[in-house]
């Protein structure tokens, strides 16, 4: 089943509540010049449906999601998709693929895990600012 997105479409779906996921979206706002990359929160109805169609829980939010081309990928491997869609030099931290899976999930389930006591948490769902109409999937 193909997705709910247009062929085109790249999607970073983050949780909206944590500061730490926050701060990334703001990252790729800034160094997504392309403004190839889309985002919403996993709250979203937006992200829901997109995490229903990829069979991934819809109430646990441990993970980043990239969805491209009818693939989907989460953790670590979502978060070198985003930087190899980056330009210089963020796309070189991709490289940093040859660190075995396993031992990068390791570490980032380690830090996903423990990032609201680490970085904090907002009360609600919060957007950081777009820098283009477009930018988050639910005013596209």
């Amino acid at each position: 089943m193909t997705p709910p997105l247009a062929a085109h479409q790249v999607v970073v779906l983050f949780d909206g509540t944590c500061k730490l996921c926050n701060g990334w979206a703001r990252f790729i706002i800034r160094h997504d010049q392309a403004r190839r990359i889309q985002l919403a929160t996993v709250q979203s109805a937006e992200g829901q449906a997109l995490l229903g169609w990829a069979g991934l829980p819809q109430d646990r939010f441990d993970t980043l999601v990239l969805i491209a081309d009818g693939d989907v990928s989460v953790r670590s491997a979502a978060m070198f998709n985003v930087f190899a869609r980056l330009g210089a030099p963020w796309r070189w931290l991709a490289l940093a693929r040859v660190v075995p899976g396993p031992w990068r999930d390791w570490l980032y389930d380690k830090i996903a895990l423990n990032r609201y006591r680490l970085f904090g948490r907002y009360d609600a769902s919060r957007l950081p600012t777009a820098d283009h109409p477009g930018r988050f999937l639910d005013n596209a």
